[in-house]
């Protein structure tokens, strides 16, 4: 099994944040090279640059034969693409075909289709490189993410000697571009089905950004998850703006036409504004910005119902977060009255954890739960 290099410091490749963002994050997570993502960041100045920019890269990786390379520059250049243009399901089928075929074609990774409704969600099952087993992990992402993007973190645990268990569920990976699956606030659902696909009892979940919310949710209904980790929760995400933008976007909801017009507005004033709205459409599968916020806006409090998770709990955030405030922190350890236990981790500029899911240094970050499962195990 591949041993990975987890990179210490968030860097400043770009001066646009979200960009700079999605840069720091395929180099943190140990699959892309320091020098090649710092020459992106300079001939990136628009979003308009970001697919030829990264497709190159790629082409340049795959040409040397650096198959993990060329993979995660195409998943790179995949993100930022809006869902009409065609080079977006391209580009993952693509991601895909190298990441299985080439980059980690020799990796015990054993690929599940776990039944769902009618249909099916990808799960991969990587084996514990240690017997005994200590124990299973099943982990999964959240708003964008697929399943593969996780696999370092999965051998780290794995060489520790955990099975792992990796899906994807509605709105996400192959679950909404191949199954059809949107988004669903009821994430006890797809995991339930993991769970009886692999007969699995007593078992840690690891959820990743909006994962962490939805292990929450998941945590709350389903009594074979023993241990519950969250890296980077958003509790409400109604409440993660200010507050005159909350009561903004309450006033609008009531005016779904007005709304829309709005949204058309900020889609045609900024790219980033229009990648934002249209991916929230594409993976909720639903054709107006009003609708698919109506979606998102599920992912709330109520809904989660923190008060009925028992089991332990870990919370990693984010110091300076840009996507979820340090007050949702606050607020989702207060409504988590019944945990069995709970350990709140901030990490902050000095440690490099501080930003979304500590990228900038995953490496403490796994460390940390490593630490904390065989603590409560």
């Amino acid at each position: 099994m591949m041993t990975f290099n987890f990179p210490v410091g968030y860097h400043d490749f770009n001066k646009e944040k979200i960009i700079n963002f999605q840069l720091n994050r395929w180099y943190s997570l140990g699959y892309v090279r320091f020098e090649e993502v710092k020459w992106a960041g300079k001939q990136i100045r628009t979003f308009d640059d970001w697919k030829g920019t990264m497709t190159g890269l790629a082409e340049k990786a795959a040409s040397d034969g650096r198959w993990i390379n060329a993979a995660f520059y195409v998943r790179a250049a995949e993100f930022f693409v809006l869902s009409g243009d065609p080079d977006k399901e391209l580009l993952y089928d693509r991601f895909i075909d190298l990441f299985y075929n080439k980059a980690f074609a020799g990796e015990p990774i054993e690929r599940h289709a776990v039944p769902y409704e009618g249909t099916c969600i990808p799960a991969l099952h990587i084996p514990s490189a240690r017997t005994p087993e200590k124990g299973t992990i099943v982990i999964h992402g959240g708003f964008d993410s697929f399943i593969e993007e996780w696999y370092s973190c999965a051998a780290f645990f794995a060489a520790q000697g955990y099975g792992i268990i990796m899906f994807e569920g509605p709105g996400q990976g192959a679950a909404l571009r191949k199954e059809g699956l949107p988004l669903t606030h009821e994430w006890e659902k797809p995991v339930k089905a993991v769970l009886d696909h692999f007969r699995l009892d007593k078992v840690t979940l690891l959820g990743i950004s909006m994962g962490g919310w939805m292990c929450f949710r998941t945590a709350a209904f389903e009594p074979r998850i023993e241990r519950v980790i969250a890296s980077s929760i958003a509790f409400d995400y109604l409440q993660i703006p200010p507050l005159p933008i909350q009561w903004l976007a309450k006033f609008l909801l009531r005016f779904p036409r007005l709304m829309d017009y709005f949204a058309g507005l900020k889609t045609r004033a900024s790219y980033q504004e229009r990648w934002g709205i249209n991916n929230l459409m594409y993976i909720t599968k639903l054709p107006s910005p009003v609708a698919a916020s109506e979606v998102l806006l599920r992912f709330n409090g109520q809904n989660q119902h923190s008060d009925l998770v028992k089991q332990d709990v870990l919370i990693l955030t984010g110091a300076e977060d840009h996507f979820i405030p340090l007050k949702m922190h606050y607020l989702q350890v207060s409504a988590l009255k019944n945990a069995r236990s709970l350990t709140a981790r901030i990490f902050t500029r000095e440690e490099q954890g501080q930003n979304h899911c500590q990228i900038g240094n995953i490496g403490l970050a796994l460390d940390t739960i490593l630490t904390w499962i065989e603590d409560k195990t």
